[in-house]
């Protein structure tokens, strides 16, 4: 670990935290140096202890110590510390939001569809969600309530995103999660089907039982899909899955939003279970 103090935000080595786009940090002709941006203590404190690399670390020179002490992997770790006064901080974009708490970690390899099913029984499939802030939260609902493992269609958002890192709460490096290439939603039927999962759509039509119906939690695989908010999931996906399932809901409300339903959806088929 090596600590440097940083005065003036035009400083280079706060290009990932204060001037590099997700596109930039991304790094797609170079995946080897692609970099994410996490905020907060204990989302740092959470990367330190899984063991992932570190790259670097902004913290308000005040908080150093509370740093070190929260996550004492740090001082081992060939890693850059920089520290900084809280109006340096305060002129980069949200940093309020993290309260004095930023790094820079190496991205993690992408992982494989077979992989992340591999020992998983319970599993939620996201199509076409772009909405980084639902994403995220999706993934906190997945890690608290039992699911084994996520996948999203080509279009989702990324959930290493900077936004969907933080809300999170960092359990995207958590909970196993892939890309299902194209063609979709081909792809994820052909893989879940060898697998020996039962395919469900959260989607209201005709044919659609309650979430609470015991016959749905008896299924030894269970591969939930979820989509966006305005449209749904897509007709081939609708005409795909084995069944379709829908929450039961009062006063005329007919949905919820999708890091609301997932959630729901995870408690009664995965989570109670457990």
């Amino acid at each position: 670990m090596t600590i440097s103090r940083i005065d003036d935000i035009d400083d280079e080595r706060l290009a990932p935290f204060a001037r590099l786009t997700e596109r930039q940090l991304r790094n797609v002709l170079h995946p080897e140096e692609s970099l994410v941006v996490c905020e907060s203590l204990y989302v740092i404190a959470l990367v330190a202890r899984l063991g992932l690399p570190l790259v670097s670390v902004l913290v308000d020179e005040r908080h150093l110590d509370n740093l070190l002490e929260s996550a004492p992997e740090i001082s081992g770790l060939d890693v850059d510390v920089y520290v900084a006064t809280r109006d340096v901080l305060s002129q980069i974009t949200g940093f309020e939001v993290t309260r004095g708490y930023l790094a820079c970690v190496r991205r993690p390899p992408a992982r494989s569809v077979a992989d992340v099913l591999a020992g998983a029984s319970r599993v939620a499939v996201i199509e076409g969600l772009t909405n980084v802030t639902n994403v995220g939260a999706l993934f906190r609902s997945a890690a608290a309530l039992g699911v084994d493992a996520v996948l999203l269609s080509p279009e989702c958002a990324d959930p290493l995103s900077r936004r969907s890192i933080r809300v999170s709460m960092g359990t995207v490096f958590q909970v196993p999660w892939a890309a299902v290439g194209r063609p979709w939603p081909e792809s994820a039927f052909d893989l879940l089907g060898e697998g020996g999962f039962t395919t469900v759509g959260l989607a209201l039509d005709e044919r659609a039982v309650s979430i609470a119906d015991p016959a749905l939690a008896s299924r030894d695989k269970l591969a939930l899909f979820f989509g966006t908010e305005g449209t749904g999931l897509s007709e081939k996906v609708l005409a795909s899955v084995d069944e379709t399932a829908i929450i039961p809901m009062s006063h005329g409300v007919d949905s919820l939003n999708v890091a609301a339903s997932s959630a729901v959806a995870f408690w009664e088929l995965f989570g109670r279970r457990a």
